[in-house]
């Protein structure tokens, strides 16, 4: 079509996207019509954008926005990066067939080009399991954190989360995890470009993701994660009376994300009362329709509708994750009336005194703290390096990137280290070695329980803030 249609001194060019057309005319009519509908208006620079280069693999897997074209996130383009990552597991995985990879997807959706997250979640699912590989693929939305924790309470071999995390409405990823449970960190992501490229036409019944649903490899690991992720992280729930009895009142918006049903599960978990839910946002939509941008890094913007529920309800501590629920923004009232959102680095300098001070409650054995750790990145405040010449444990800085201080994390553990806290100053927070990764939900709930423990003291976030400075 594109070729018969084209000019002839740009033959050459029409003729890859007629290529491209013909991949995806039966399985993806969305696609294929916006490619002819620009090809029939002569839009070069359309079309420039949509086939002039191909999304690049990094250590971060893909992000980019949904739609037509190799530059593009597509059933096409979804395909081809599952099929290189699969080629490059079994480079990698002798026992690949047997562990089997975890697939987990946000609510993100593109009706225009018939993206969705979900849709590259099975279009992924099926590329491994028409090779034979075990796939453990969430029935539903999950929190990023999710993918990384079946990872290695499975020992699954990888995994993949469907996410563009606080990205704009349009974009969609691919992030991937290696055997460890921490994003995949170099060389690995050149490796996996490179069978990507070597791997560009779909296979056989690549398309047809109703072949999975009878397979018996495949697998829901969505009730066990469930169950046994909040089991896990009740193991840093120290004062379950506090928390039954304080009159702290919390606001959570999951800002149209996923995160709305695990972090009242997680409280639950804690023994808390549930959290107040911003009604206008607890639901995940992929529109994003209350917010000009859908990430808490943007402050005061996001938590318009927040305060407004804080305020109407007399709650004192506003609890804000991204779309994918990994990260945790927090705001606190002040006795002006003001409220203050603390930054990633504040956060992160009382999250590191809280969950030093109940490691340190819990271990009396003083030689304990020389296999203590905490990670923070190169870009992050040097707080809890202050704190660790203080109190005798050990630091260690890392690039940026929880890919880094995940898989250094990892490294501490395998050699019987206790890594108790890392993170990073754009709102991401590891409270609990059970996820290598940023993790909202545990963050969330663990703040909630420093916040009520502070309130028996007559203590503010803020005022404890200033302590940790003043110490």
């Amino acid at each position: 079509y594109a070729a018969d249609s084209a000019p002839e001194e740009s033959k050459p060019e029409q003729a890859g996207i007629a290529i491209y057309c013909n991949f995806i005319f039966l399985q993806n009519i969305k696609t294929s019509e916006i490619v002819k509908q620009l090809v029939a208006e002569e839009n070069a620079g359309e079309l420039q954008k949509c086939f002039g280069s191909r999304m690049e693999f990094g250590t971060a897997g893909l992000r980019a926005a949904m739609g037509a074209g190799i530059s593009r996130m597509n059933d096409l383009t979804i395909i081809q990066t599952t099929q290189g990552f699969c080629r490059y597991l079994e480079k990698n995985f002798s026992d690949l067939k047997k562990r089997g990879v975890v697939i987990g997807f946000d609510a993100r959706a593109h009706p225009s080009s018939g993206s969705s997250s979900k849709r590259f979640a099975r279009l992924a699912a099926t590329t491994f399991i028409s090779q034979g590989i075990p796939v453990y693929l969430f029935s539903n939305i999950t929190p990023t954190p999710f993918v990384p924790y079946t990872i290695t309470h499975l020992k699954l071999s990888a995994g993949i989360m469907i996410t563009a995390s606080h990205n704009p409405k349009q974009d969609n990823g691919y992030k991937v995890y290696w055997e460890n449970g921490a994003q995949i960190a170099s060389p690995h992501d050149k490796g996996i470009s490179q069978t990507i490229e070597e791997n560009q036409e779909p296979w056989p019944q690549g398309w047809d993701d109703s072949l999975i649903d009878s397979s018996l490899l495949l697998h829901d690991p969505y009730v066990t994660i469930n169950k046994d992720y909040f089991k896990d992280i009740q193991k840093h729930c120290f004062h379950r009376n506090i928390n039954k009895e304080t009159k702290l009142k919390f606001v959570h918006t999951s800002v149209h994300g996923v995160g709305h049903e695990f972090v009242q599960s997680a409280f639950k978990a804690f023994d808390f009362k549930p959290p107040l839910a911003v009604a206008e946002q607890k639901d995940p939509d992929p529109e994003f329709p209350t917010v000009k941008y859908p990430n808490p890094e943007e402050g005061k913007g996001v938590l318009t509708l927040s305060f407004a529920l804080a305020e109407k309800e007399g709650a004192g501590i506003i609890l804000a994750n991204d779309p994918d629920a990994d990260r945790l923004l927090v705001a606190e009232k002040q006795e002006s009336g003001e409220w203050k959102v603390f930054s990633g680095n504040e956060l992160g300098a009382l999250l590191g005194w809280w969950i030093f001070t109940c490691w340190k409650n819990q271990n009396q054995d003083p030689t304990a703290i020389k296999d203590v750790y905490m990670l923070s990145s190169t870009v992050s405040s040097k707080i809890l390096r202050a704190i660790a010449l203080k109190e005798g444990f050990h630091f260690e800085e890392t690039l940026t990137g929880f890919k880094w201080m995940g898989n250094r994390a990892k490294q501490l553990m395998d050699q019987e280290k206790t890594v108790l806290f890392a993170f990073e100053e754009a709102i991401g927070y590891m409270c609990s070695p059970v996820v290598l990764d940023k993790d909202g939900v545990s963050a969330a709930v663990i703040t909630a329980e420093m916040s009520s423990w502070l309130a028996t003291k007559n203590l503010s976030l803020s005022q404890q803030l200033k302590a940790v400075y003043d110490e």
